[in-house]
């Protein structure tokens, strides 16, 4: 079994590129034209840097620059966008049927809070015992968060019955 040929990442530069002409960049902007690469990788020594593959045409477009500082551009630009990306959370709200009015005004308020920061939020309201003769309470109560959040927030899954749980999705709007 022969070793698999290292893969680079990442844009071929010099002795790399496997075209025999390349469409020639400078590294001041200046469209050359097409050359051999044994020249354009000349001039690239010339001026003491590489010949980058910028562009995979016919012939390739190949641009005389500084390999490392072009990587390291790269590199930050892909931290910056990471740094802006937003993960979506899903929190939870766990609710019971019979919940006290003030007690269910601070999970309101905890939803909303979420809702703020750009969570989705799932609402589970748990049964217990003969709580599950009266799936209609629950039923009942998990219309009225949806109902009160409307102005906030979206439902993006219908209440629905899973075991002894009633479970509602919302997302922002």
């Amino acid at each position: 079994m022969r070793p698999e040929p290292n893969k680079q990442e990442g844009p071929r530069i010099n002795e790399a590129i496997t075209a025999r002409e390349v469409q020639l960049i400078l590294d001041s902007g200046e469209n050359v034209g097409v050359i051999s690469k044994r020249d354009a990788i000349l001039r690239a020594e010339e001026a003491g840097l590489d010949l980058v593959e910028v562009g995979n045409s016919n012939p390739p477009v190949c641009k005389i620059m500084d390999f490392g500082k072009y990587k390291y551009q790269a590199q930050k630009k892909s931290a910056e966008a990471r740094k802006k990306q937003k993960t979506v959370e899903v929190k939870e709200i766990k609710l019971r049927p019979n919940i006290d009015k003030h007690d269910y005004e601070v999970k309101l308020r905890a939803m909303k809070r979420f809702f703020e920061e750009g969570d989705k939020v799932k609402v589970t309201l748990r049964f217990r015992g003969r709580e599950m003769a009266h799936q209609d309470l629950g039923m009942q109560l998990l219309m009225k968060v949806k109902s009160e959040s409307e102005t906030f927030a979206k439902v993006e899954s219908e209440p629905r019955l899973e075991g002894k749980q009633m479970i509602m999705i919302l997302a922002p709007r």
